[in-house]
């Protein structure tokens, strides 16, 4: 295992820092990679210490921690693990459904996502998005205001916890990187961020240079997937048609930040996903343009 890690390190490391001193703009850093999608999307249905272990066997040394009711009750072992190890837990997932979520009332799952993370520390980004009821049958400026109550809610909630709120697309109105933007910017005094997936870009791809220029001076994190125009399935990176363009256009435009490297597959390995993307990330061979 260790072998394989130093390999697998070692062989990214030459790749990502191969490029020429005109490029440098436009390298991705190998520590500006992190897992994501990897805790409910695995077909070997892992331990935390599995997990935990698996990463690191990769040599990913952090990742976004998503989940279904049922992993919640290790949420808790599991951040504890993280830490021994020196893995970083970049963000959590928070989803919000109005069936279940109001201000001043989130579901038990989503207090429990609070409660972890008091009792155990965590100081991290909880990445926010919501089930297309949230929203329905509202105008666009009901819409906003629905969404402006809620995302200041849980930014109050998350301040005492050092936690601060990234805004996660995931289709739906909610899921338009505008309509996230109209929220961040009606609440100015509250930080926020986004986080962009290209797993849920299909219906943006002939408008995403435009969308990307209004994003980049809020933008947190970028999840890479393989992109086809309509296509709602799940690529891996280098079997779409659009992920190396947008990409580019990422970089050009001056993001920095870090790239999540997706696991988002349910009925196949984590880990045998999670090696797919990062050959497919290395194929784009964007440091050579």
């Amino acid at each position: 295992m260790l072998l394989n890690k130093l390999l697998l390190s070692s062989f990214l490391a030459f790749i990502l820092f191969s490029c020429s001193e005109e490029n440098t703009e436009r390298v991705i850093r190998l520590d500006n990679l992190y897992a994501w999608c990897i805790v409910p999307f695995d077909a070997k249905q892992r331990t935390p210490e599995e997990r935990i272990q698996m990463l690191l066997d990769l040599g990913l040394n952090e990742y976004a921690y998503d989940w279904r009711k049922e992993h919640l009750p290790e949420m808790a072992k599991e951040i504890r693990l993280a830490r021994e190890k020196g893995i970083n837990i970049r963000a959590v997932w928070m989803w919000i459904d109005d069936n279940w979520d109001k201000v001043g009332d989130l579901n038990a799952s989503n207090e429990m996502i609070l409660k972890t993370l008091k009792s155990e520390g965590l100081e991290t980004q909880l990445w926010v998005s919501f089930h297309a009821n949230f929203f329905a049958g509202l105008d666009e400026q009901q819409a906003v205001e629905k969404g402006k109550e809620m995302i200041a809610y849980l930014s109050q909630r998350v301040k005492p916890l050092n936690c601060k709120i990234g805004l996660y697309n995931h289709g739906d109105w909610f899921g338009e990187p505008e309509n996230q933007i109209k929220i961040i910017k009606s609440l100015p005094d509250i930080e926020l961020g986004l986080i962009y997936n290209f797993h849920h870009a299909y219906s943006q791809v002939d408008r995403f240079s435009e969308i990307c220029d209004a994003m980049i001076p809020h933008l947190w994190a970028v999840n890479l997937s393989g992109v086809k125009k309509g296509d709602t399935s799940i690529f891996t990176i280098g079997e779409g048609d659009y992920e190396e363009k947008m990409l580019n256009a990422i970089l050009e435009k001056g993001y920095d930040g870090p790239f999540g490297i997706l696991g988002h597959k349910s009925d196949e390995d984590v880990a045998t996903v999670l090696k797919g993307n990062l050959t497919g990330l290395l194929s784009l061979q964007i440091l050579d343009q």
